[in-house]
């Protein structure tokens, strides 16, 4: 099977891209097609702001047109799904977005989904997206771990809190599966679903395997 899905981490943080790539290695096979990770270089550190959010849009179209010769299909690597509208009118490819992926994944898992957003100002972002969606009644809760794109990179910091954030929303919420909200979390999916005991989706690999799909069955965009 030829062909690459580009995945596009629209920040900076070239640590972050390595744990995205990291995260689509079981979906890795012979038979193809390849991944291919990839870096925004013009992005911020961190998508973190609606303004962040706005502010890739442009160098992101352009990467993808750039690309766009040698794509199967594309993936925006972002929970906040920059330019993903602008993105599928670049191109004929197939362009998924890792929210409306992951969301969609955890809809197969469970009747009520919860998300971890990094911090709490991300929250009435992924609202607006999730009501746009008409997903808004199972929306069980969102929490935040209290850290910005760059701190996600250290276990330290970070596994403890995301681990009692999805007990939250288990707990709390009533989630009986949990979209993890930002690709810089990859790295934590396995032990967070073992700590709570429900299904964590990793968005990337959600839409990875999508687009892996897409390509195979010979659908376009």
């Amino acid at each position: 099977m030829s062909g690459t899905v580009l995945v596009i981490n629209p920040n900076s943080t070239v640590a972050v891209t390595a744990g995205i790539d990291r995260a689509c290695e079981p979906l890795r096979m012979a038979s193809g097609p390849r991944i291919e990770c990839v870096t925004l270089a013009e992005g911020p550190p961190g998508i973190q702001t609606q303004r962040d959010v706005d502010a890739v849009v442009a160098p992101l179209v352009r990467l993808i047109g750039e690309l766009d010769a040698r794509a199967a299909a594309f993936v925006i690597a972002c929970f906040s799904d920059p330019g993903l509208h602008s993105a599928r009118e670049t191109t004929g490819k197939p362009v998924l977005g890792i929210m409306e992926c992951g969301i969609l994944a955890a809809l197969t898992l469970g009747q009520r989904f919860g998300v971890i957003a990094i911090l709490p100002a991300s929250i009435p972002r992924h609202r607006r997206a999730i009501g746009a969606m008409g997903l808004a009644d199972r929306l069980a809760g969102e929490r935040a771990v209290g850290l910005n794109v760059v701190e996600l990179v250290d276990e330290a910091k970070t596994l403890d809190r995301m681990i009692a954030v999805a007990r939250e929303l288990r707990d709390r919420d009533g989630a009986d599966a949990i979209v993890m909200g930002c690709a810089g979390m990859a790295q934590y999916r396995d032990r967070v679903a073992d700590a709570a005991g429900i299904p964590v989706v990793e968005p990337t690999q959600a839409a990875v395997a999508m687009a892996i799909g897409r390509v195979r069955l010979g659908w376009s965009s």
